[in-house]
Protein backbone atom coordinates (compact mmCIF):
# COMPACT_ATOMS: atom_id res chain seq x y z
CA UNK A 1 0.00 0.00 0.00
CA UNK A 2 1.31 3.27 -0.59
CA UNK A 3 2.52 5.53 1.33
CA UNK A 4 0.24 9.40 2.29
CA UNK A 5 2.23 12.44 2.00
CA UNK A 6 1.30 15.55 3.97
CA UNK A 7 2.96 18.65 4.76
CA UNK A 8 3.75 20.03 8.36
CA UNK A 9 2.97 23.63 9.35
CA UNK A 10 5.41 26.43 8.78
CA UNK A 11 8.26 25.13 11.29
CA UNK A 12 8.62 21.88 8.88
CA UNK A 13 7.48 23.73 5.80
CA UNK A 14 10.90 22.24 4.12
CA UNK A 15 10.01 18.97 5.07
CA UNK A 16 7.63 16.07 4.23
CA UNK A 17 6.39 13.57 6.84
CA UNK A 18 5.50 10.03 5.36
CA UNK A 19 3.02 8.16 7.79
CA UNK A 20 1.88 4.51 6.71
CA UNK A 21 -1.99 4.19 6.75
CA UNK A 22 -3.14 2.95 9.59
CA UNK A 23 -4.87 0.07 7.52
CA UNK A 24 -1.31 -1.38 6.92
CA UNK A 25 -0.60 -4.46 9.22
CA UNK A 26 1.25 -4.50 12.84
CA UNK A 27 3.69 -6.74 13.68
CA UNK A 28 4.61 -6.85 17.97
CA UNK A 29 7.62 -9.06 19.11
CA UNK A 30 6.00 -9.05 22.85
CA UNK A 31 3.17 -10.94 24.45
CA UNK A 32 0.77 -7.99 24.74
CA UNK A 33 -2.90 -8.84 24.84
CA UNK A 34 -4.80 -9.12 21.19
CA UNK A 35 -1.38 -9.46 20.09
CA UNK A 36 -0.01 -11.70 17.69
CA UNK A 37 1.41 -14.79 18.96
CA UNK A 38 2.99 -16.77 16.56
CA UNK A 39 6.10 -14.20 16.02
CA UNK A 40 6.51 -14.24 19.73
CA UNK A 41 6.58 -17.95 18.91
CA UNK A 42 9.56 -17.56 16.70
CA UNK A 43 11.01 -14.17 17.69
CA UNK A 44 13.23 -13.68 20.92
CA UNK A 45 15.12 -10.29 21.44
CA UNK A 46 16.42 -11.34 25.40
CA UNK A 47 20.10 -10.13 24.63
CA UNK A 48 18.67 -6.45 23.30
CA UNK A 49 18.67 -4.07 26.32
CA UNK A 50 17.61 -0.52 26.96
CA UNK A 51 19.29 1.56 29.82
CA UNK A 52 17.56 5.03 30.74
CA UNK A 53 17.50 7.73 33.29
CA UNK A 54 13.65 6.93 34.26
CA UNK A 55 11.34 4.59 35.18
CA UNK A 56 8.66 5.06 32.20
CA UNK A 57 8.86 3.67 28.08
CA UNK A 58 12.64 3.12 27.80
CA UNK A 59 13.11 0.80 30.99
CA UNK A 60 9.38 -1.02 30.20
CA UNK A 61 10.77 -1.43 26.61
CA UNK A 62 14.70 -2.74 28.05
CA UNK A 63 12.60 -4.81 30.15
CA UNK A 64 10.65 -6.67 27.56
CA UNK A 65 13.53 -6.90 25.52
CA UNK A 66 15.55 -8.82 27.49
CA UNK A 67 12.64 -10.98 28.63
CA UNK A 68 13.13 -13.05 25.00
CA UNK A 69 16.24 -15.12 24.88
CA UNK A 70 16.45 -18.73 22.44
CA UNK A 71 15.55 -17.72 19.18
CA UNK A 72 18.19 -14.64 19.50
CA UNK A 73 20.99 -17.51 20.36
CA UNK A 74 19.74 -19.83 17.56
CA UNK A 75 19.80 -17.13 14.96
CA UNK A 76 23.90 -15.81 15.90
CA UNK A 77 24.44 -19.40 16.20
CA UNK A 78 23.21 -19.35 12.53
CA UNK A 79 24.83 -16.21 11.23
CA UNK A 80 28.45 -17.31 12.25
CA UNK A 81 28.24 -20.66 10.73
CA UNK A 82 31.18 -19.97 8.18
CA UNK A 83 33.35 -18.58 10.76
CA UNK A 84 32.43 -21.72 12.75
CA UNK A 85 33.43 -23.84 9.92
CA UNK A 86 36.94 -21.78 9.92
CA UNK A 87 37.37 -22.92 13.30
CA UNK A 88 36.47 -26.31 13.32
CA UNK A 89 40.06 -27.67 12.58
CA UNK A 90 40.67 -26.73 16.64
CA UNK A 91 38.79 -29.37 17.35
CA UNK A 92 40.34 -31.86 15.37
CA UNK A 93 43.64 -30.27 16.61
CA UNK A 94 43.21 -30.89 20.06
CA UNK A 95 41.33 -34.20 19.80
CA UNK A 96 44.62 -36.21 20.28
CA UNK A 97 46.06 -33.43 21.84
CA UNK A 98 49.51 -34.53 23.94
CA UNK A 99 51.94 -32.39 25.87
CA UNK A 100 55.35 -33.27 23.34
CA UNK A 101 52.86 -31.80 20.54
CA UNK A 102 52.22 -28.58 22.73
CA UNK A 103 53.81 -26.23 19.93
CA UNK A 104 52.91 -28.05 16.88
CA UNK A 105 49.02 -27.49 17.97
CA UNK A 106 49.88 -23.90 19.35
CA UNK A 107 50.94 -23.10 15.90
CA UNK A 108 48.12 -24.36 14.13
CA UNK A 109 45.25 -22.63 16.53
CA UNK A 110 47.19 -19.31 16.27
CA UNK A 111 47.04 -19.69 12.22
CA UNK A 112 43.06 -20.69 12.60
CA UNK A 113 42.49 -17.61 14.50
CA UNK A 114 44.07 -15.55 12.07
CA UNK A 115 42.40 -16.92 9.36
CA UNK A 116 39.40 -16.08 10.78
CA UNK A 117 40.57 -12.67 11.58
CA UNK A 118 41.61 -12.49 15.29
CA UNK A 119 44.41 -10.01 13.87
CA UNK A 120 47.84 -10.46 15.17
CA UNK A 121 47.54 -8.84 18.58
CA UNK A 122 44.86 -10.59 19.94
CA UNK A 123 46.19 -14.27 18.72
CA UNK A 124 49.59 -13.60 20.05
CA UNK A 125 47.91 -12.80 23.71
CA UNK A 126 45.52 -15.69 23.47
CA UNK A 127 48.31 -18.35 22.52
CA UNK A 128 50.41 -17.12 24.65
CA UNK A 129 48.02 -17.48 27.38
CA UNK A 130 47.20 -20.92 26.64
CA UNK A 131 50.99 -21.82 26.20
CA UNK A 132 51.72 -20.45 29.63
CA UNK A 133 48.73 -22.25 31.23
CA UNK A 134 49.64 -25.81 29.46
CA UNK A 135 53.24 -25.89 30.53
CA UNK A 136 52.36 -24.85 33.86
CA UNK A 137 49.68 -27.57 34.26
CA UNK A 138 46.59 -25.85 34.56
CA UNK A 139 45.46 -27.14 31.46
CA UNK A 140 45.61 -31.20 31.09
CA UNK A 141 43.55 -32.41 28.12
CA UNK A 142 42.31 -31.00 24.81
CA UNK A 143 38.49 -30.19 26.28
CA UNK A 144 40.60 -27.67 28.79
CA UNK A 145 42.23 -26.18 26.11
CA UNK A 146 38.92 -25.49 24.56
CA UNK A 147 37.34 -24.02 27.40
CA UNK A 148 40.42 -22.10 28.20
CA UNK A 149 40.58 -20.29 24.52
CA UNK A 150 36.86 -19.56 24.80
CA UNK A 151 37.39 -18.09 28.29
CA UNK A 152 39.82 -16.09 26.55
CA UNK A 153 38.00 -14.32 23.70
CA UNK A 154 34.80 -13.80 26.03
CA UNK A 155 37.51 -12.16 28.29
CA UNK A 156 38.38 -10.04 26.40
CA UNK A 157 34.96 -8.78 24.73
CA UNK A 158 33.68 -8.45 28.18
CA UNK A 159 36.54 -6.32 29.64
CA UNK A 160 36.63 -3.79 26.72
CA UNK A 161 33.38 -3.81 25.68
CA UNK A 162 30.51 -5.20 28.31
CA UNK A 163 28.65 -1.74 27.53
CA UNK A 164 25.91 -3.76 24.55
CA UNK A 165 22.51 -2.18 25.97
CA UNK A 166 21.19 1.06 24.40
CA UNK A 167 21.75 4.21 26.37
CA UNK A 168 18.66 6.29 25.98
CA UNK A 169 18.88 8.64 28.54
CA UNK A 170 15.92 10.46 30.33
CA UNK A 171 15.11 12.54 28.11
CA UNK A 172 12.07 12.09 25.38
CA UNK A 173 12.76 11.71 22.05
CA UNK A 174 16.13 9.97 23.02
CA UNK A 175 18.08 10.11 19.61
CA UNK A 176 19.96 7.73 17.76
CA UNK A 177 22.07 8.76 14.78
CA UNK A 178 23.40 5.62 12.25
CA UNK A 179 26.40 6.52 11.05
CA UNK A 180 29.26 4.80 8.52
CA UNK A 181 30.44 4.44 4.93
CA UNK A 182 28.59 4.04 1.59
CA UNK A 183 27.31 0.06 1.20
CA UNK A 184 27.56 -1.13 5.11
CA UNK A 185 24.00 -1.37 5.31
CA UNK A 186 23.47 1.83 7.06
CA UNK A 187 20.46 2.26 6.23
CA UNK A 188 19.10 -1.16 6.35
CA UNK A 189 20.45 -1.62 10.04
CA UNK A 190 18.27 1.88 10.82
CA UNK A 191 15.42 0.60 9.29
CA UNK A 192 15.81 -2.56 11.35
CA UNK A 193 16.19 -1.53 14.43
CA UNK A 194 13.32 1.09 14.09
CA UNK A 195 11.17 -2.41 13.29
CA UNK A 196 12.63 -3.30 16.87
CA UNK A 197 12.11 -0.56 19.12
CA UNK A 198 8.23 0.08 17.25
CA UNK A 199 7.16 -3.19 18.05
CA UNK A 200 8.69 -3.16 21.59
CA UNK A 201 6.27 -0.23 22.11
CA UNK A 202 8.20 2.70 21.52
CA UNK A 203 6.74 5.46 19.13
CA UNK A 204 9.47 6.27 16.28
CA UNK A 205 10.21 8.93 14.13
CA UNK A 206 13.08 8.14 11.25
CA UNK A 207 15.07 10.92 9.56
CA UNK A 208 16.59 11.10 6.81
CA UNK A 209 19.77 12.81 7.17
CA UNK A 210 21.02 11.60 4.22
CA UNK A 211 20.95 13.94 1.40
CA UNK A 212 23.98 13.53 -0.41
CA UNK A 213 22.95 9.81 -1.93
CA UNK A 214 19.25 10.52 -4.06
CA UNK A 215 17.87 6.99 -3.33
CA UNK A 216 18.53 7.29 0.04
CA UNK A 217 15.41 8.89 1.06
CA UNK A 218 13.17 6.79 -0.92
CA UNK A 219 15.21 3.64 0.65
CA UNK A 220 14.19 4.65 4.00
CA UNK A 221 10.50 5.89 3.01
CA UNK A 222 10.08 2.52 2.21
CA UNK A 223 11.51 1.02 5.57
CA UNK A 224 8.95 3.51 7.18
CA UNK A 225 6.42 1.86 5.70
CA UNK A 226 7.67 -1.52 6.29
CA UNK A 227 7.93 -0.73 10.44
CA UNK A 228 4.80 1.77 10.57
CA UNK A 229 7.02 4.96 11.23
CA UNK A 230 6.83 8.08 10.42
CA UNK A 231 9.64 9.88 8.56
CA UNK A 232 10.94 13.43 8.12
CA UNK A 233 12.66 14.25 5.03
CA UNK A 234 14.19 17.06 2.86
CA UNK A 235 12.08 18.23 0.37
CA UNK A 236 14.80 20.12 -1.91
CA UNK A 237 17.39 18.31 -2.92
CA UNK A 238 20.21 20.96 -2.01
CA UNK A 239 18.97 20.72 2.20
CA UNK A 240 21.27 20.02 4.62
CA UNK A 241 21.50 17.24 6.62
CA UNK A 242 22.13 19.26 10.16
CA UNK A 243 18.73 20.60 9.11
CA UNK A 244 16.60 18.13 8.16
CA UNK A 245 18.34 16.11 11.78
CA UNK A 246 17.26 19.35 13.75
CA UNK A 247 13.80 19.64 12.30
CA UNK A 248 13.08 15.93 12.92
CA UNK A 249 13.98 16.00 16.39
CA UNK A 250 12.09 19.18 17.08
CA UNK A 251 9.20 17.19 15.59
CA UNK A 252 9.79 13.93 17.78
CA UNK A 253 9.82 16.68 21.03
CA UNK A 254 7.06 18.73 20.21
CA UNK A 255 4.83 15.66 19.47
CA UNK A 256 5.46 12.90 22.03
CA UNK A 257 7.68 10.55 20.16
CA UNK A 258 9.82 8.33 22.37
CA UNK A 259 13.42 8.18 19.71
CA UNK A 260 14.28 9.59 16.80
CA UNK A 261 16.90 7.32 14.51
CA UNK A 262 18.80 9.89 12.14
CA UNK A 263 20.38 8.12 8.90
CA UNK A 264 23.22 10.37 7.82
CA UNK A 265 24.92 10.19 4.46
CA UNK A 266 27.25 7.49 3.70
CA UNK A 267 30.93 8.66 3.15
CA UNK A 268 34.32 7.91 3.59
CA UNK A 269 36.35 8.05 6.34
CA UNK A 270 38.96 10.30 4.46
CA UNK A 271 36.40 12.65 3.07
CA UNK A 272 36.74 15.58 5.47
CA UNK A 273 33.94 17.47 3.96
CA UNK A 274 31.61 14.45 4.69
CA UNK A 275 33.05 14.02 7.87
CA UNK A 276 32.51 17.84 9.23
CA UNK A 277 28.75 17.39 8.49
CA UNK A 278 28.52 14.52 10.97
CA UNK A 279 29.89 17.15 13.17
CA UNK A 280 27.14 19.69 12.13
CA UNK A 281 24.18 16.87 12.66
CA UNK A 282 25.91 16.35 16.24
CA UNK A 283 25.26 19.71 17.20
CA UNK A 284 22.41 20.53 15.89
CA UNK A 285 20.30 17.79 17.44
CA UNK A 286 21.99 18.96 20.74
CA UNK A 287 20.52 22.46 20.48
CA UNK A 288 16.96 20.48 20.42
CA UNK A 289 17.29 18.17 23.31
CA UNK A 290 20.21 18.18 25.85
CA UNK A 291 22.58 15.29 25.78
CA UNK A 292 21.50 14.11 22.58
CA UNK A 293 22.31 12.24 20.09
CA UNK A 294 21.92 9.78 22.80
CA UNK A 295 23.55 6.88 21.21
CA UNK A 296 25.91 7.60 17.63
CA UNK A 297 25.91 4.41 15.95
CA UNK A 298 28.69 3.12 13.45
CA UNK A 299 27.63 0.64 10.67
CA UNK A 300 30.88 -1.21 9.39
CA UNK A 301 30.62 -4.21 7.04
CA UNK A 302 31.86 -7.41 8.53
CA UNK A 303 33.36 -8.88 5.44
CA UNK A 304 35.86 -6.76 5.50
CA UNK A 305 37.56 -8.02 8.38
CA UNK A 306 40.43 -5.86 10.20
CA UNK A 307 40.35 -3.44 7.15
CA UNK A 308 37.17 -1.95 9.23
CA UNK A 309 39.33 -0.46 11.84
CA UNK A 310 41.24 2.61 10.42
CA UNK A 311 37.53 3.60 9.75
CA UNK A 312 36.37 2.73 13.15
CA UNK A 313 39.02 4.88 14.47
CA UNK A 314 38.45 7.97 12.34
CA UNK A 315 34.95 7.75 12.79
CA UNK A 316 35.48 7.82 16.54
CA UNK A 317 37.69 10.37 16.56
CA UNK A 318 35.54 12.96 14.63
CA UNK A 319 31.99 12.49 16.00
CA UNK A 320 32.51 9.92 19.37
CA UNK A 321 31.11 6.19 18.40
CA UNK A 322 29.20 4.90 21.25
CA UNK A 323 28.75 1.46 19.94
CA UNK A 324 29.15 -0.48 16.74
CA UNK A 325 26.80 -2.96 14.42
CA UNK A 326 28.40 -5.33 12.57
CA UNK A 327 26.51 -6.30 9.04
CA UNK A 328 26.69 -9.02 6.78
CA UNK A 329 28.73 -11.49 9.23
CA UNK A 330 26.61 -14.34 8.01
CA UNK A 331 27.90 -14.25 4.31
CA UNK A 332 31.68 -14.03 6.17
CA UNK A 333 34.09 -16.27 7.34
CA UNK A 334 35.79 -13.64 9.32
CA UNK A 335 33.93 -13.40 12.58
CA UNK A 336 37.22 -12.78 14.40
CA UNK A 337 36.98 -9.34 13.88
CA UNK A 338 34.20 -8.69 16.52
CA UNK A 339 37.11 -9.56 18.72
CA UNK A 340 39.65 -7.60 17.48
CA UNK A 341 37.60 -3.98 16.85
CA UNK A 342 36.57 -4.26 20.27
CA UNK A 343 39.97 -4.74 21.76
CA UNK A 344 41.16 -2.16 19.59
CA UNK A 345 38.54 0.41 20.55
CA UNK A 346 37.43 0.03 23.52
CA UNK A 347 33.41 0.50 22.11
CA UNK A 348 31.25 -2.21 22.58
CA UNK A 349 29.55 -4.03 19.69
CA UNK A 350 25.73 -3.31 20.31
CA UNK A 351 24.19 -5.47 17.23
CA UNK A 352 25.60 -8.13 14.91
CA UNK A 353 23.85 -8.67 11.40
CA UNK A 354 23.51 -12.29 10.81
CA UNK A 355 20.84 -12.17 7.61
CA UNK A 356 18.74 -10.14 5.10
CA UNK A 357 15.62 -10.80 7.08
CA UNK A 358 14.12 -8.25 9.17
CA UNK A 359 14.67 -10.04 12.27
CA UNK A 360 18.45 -10.74 11.68
CA UNK A 361 19.91 -7.55 13.08
CA UNK A 362 20.66 -9.12 16.65
CA UNK A 363 21.44 -8.01 19.80
CA UNK A 364 25.22 -8.47 20.57
CA UNK A 365 25.61 -11.19 23.64
CA UNK A 366 29.21 -11.67 24.15
CA UNK A 367 28.65 -15.41 25.42
CA UNK A 368 26.59 -16.72 22.89
CA UNK A 369 29.00 -15.48 20.21
CA UNK A 370 31.65 -17.12 21.74
CA UNK A 371 29.52 -20.47 21.75
CA UNK A 372 28.27 -19.88 18.29
CA UNK A 373 31.96 -19.35 16.76
CA UNK A 374 33.53 -22.38 19.39
CA UNK A 375 31.03 -25.31 18.67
Amino acid sequence: MAATTTTTSASFSRFSVISKPPSQPQFNLFNFPNRTESLNSRTGIDRFRCSAGDTGLFTKLGRLLKEKAKSDVEKVFSGFSKTRNNLSVIDELLLYWNLSDTDKVLDELEEALLVSDFGPKITIKIVENLREDILSGKLKSGSEIKEALKKNVLDLLSNRGSKTELKLGSRKPAVIMIIGVNGGGKTTSLGKLAYRLKNGGAKILLAAGDTFRAAASDQLEIWAERTGCEIVMAETEKAKASVVLSQAVKRGKQEGYDIVLCDTSGRLHTNYRLMEELIACKKAVAKVVAGAPNEILLVLDGTTGLNMLPQAREFNEVVGVTGLILTKLDGSARGGCVVSVVDELGIPVKFVGVGEGVEDLQPFDAEAFVNAIFT
